[in-house]
């Protein structure tokens, strides 16, 4: 999928105006599936065996040096065995957001984006697993929380690369200088992609409040907060020039038993 989306010449733009690609509908169908409580392994099976590109990226991910311990796994049933739904959904989205963003990946400001986010995902999981919380929603939230920065560099790929080339302030003054280029935060966009693209609405919590100076450490939205800022510490920051933390001092912030995972 090659970056398109309005002029660069077009300024703040209407959301509801905006042509936004639609991310995969089975990746949605299976988010919006795998979120029910009485959802069956079959019928997930059967969902994502439907798609042959689709479930042979998921069996790609399932057999790749992330569970290279297990054995091979030949089917989406199997594989959906191993993983449990939850981790089912963190593998779908990683799918779908690739499937969504498609060769446009090739452009450097898209590429940085996502290995923060994923980046974010990996230090979610971690904090979470020592906090005896859910690491597979840990994991899933760190992915989507930037899915509208995403957005915003599909949209408008020459000024939102400009944006993210030479921006150096901090990391959360960049939500103004967004609404200056466009109108809309990549906050904004994330709740508004989350509704059109009808994704799981226990996401825009994610996506509203990782900027957001409140603090509750047991709330995912300030689990993914911490780890977007240690992904920025550690080399995975999306704005070269924009001021980090050192990661010895966020990991003060950290309570202590999530903390030993460091």
């Amino acid at each position: 999928m090659p970056l398109a989306g309005p002029s660069d010449e077009v300024v703040r733009p209407p959301w509801a105006h905006l042509r936004v690609p639609p991310f995969p509908q089975i990746a949605i169908r299976v988010l919006q599936l795998a979120n029910k409580a009485d959802v069956s392994m079959r019928q997930l099976s059967d969902l994502i065996s439907a798609d042959p590109a689709f479930s042979g990226e998921v069996l790609t991910i399932v057999n790749s040096a992330l569970y290279a311990s297990r054995l091979p796994i030949h089917n989406i049933l199997q594989a959906i065995a191993v993983l449990g739904t939850d981790s089912l959904k963190g593998v779908c989205l990683t799918v779908g957001v690739r499937a969504y963003l498609g060769k446009s990946l090739n452009h450097h400001s898209l590429r940085a984006i996502w290995r923060h986010s994923l980046a974010c995902g990996l230090v979610a999981e971690q904090l979470a697993l020592a906090g005896s919380m859910s690491k597979e929603t840990a994991y899933t939230a760190g992915v989507m929380h930037d899915i509208g920065r995403l957005a915003l560099a599909v949209m408008r790929p020459k000024a939102y690369a400009d944006l993210l080339t030479t921006y150096s302030g901090p990391p959360e003054s960049i939500l103004s200088s967004e609404r200056d280029l466009l109108g809309f935060d990549h906050c904004e966009a994330g709740r508004n992609l989350i509704a059109d693209w009808k994704l799981p609405p226990d996401f825009e919590a994610i996506v509203s409040d990782h900027h957001s100076p409140r603090q509750n450490s047991r709330r995912m939205p300030d689990l993914v907060k911490i780890s977007c800022r240690m992904a920025d510490s550690v080399g995975f920051a999306v704005f070269p020039g924009c001021e980090v933390t050192p990661f010895v001092e966020l990991l003060d912030e950290v309570p202590e038993l999530e903390r030993k995972s460091f």
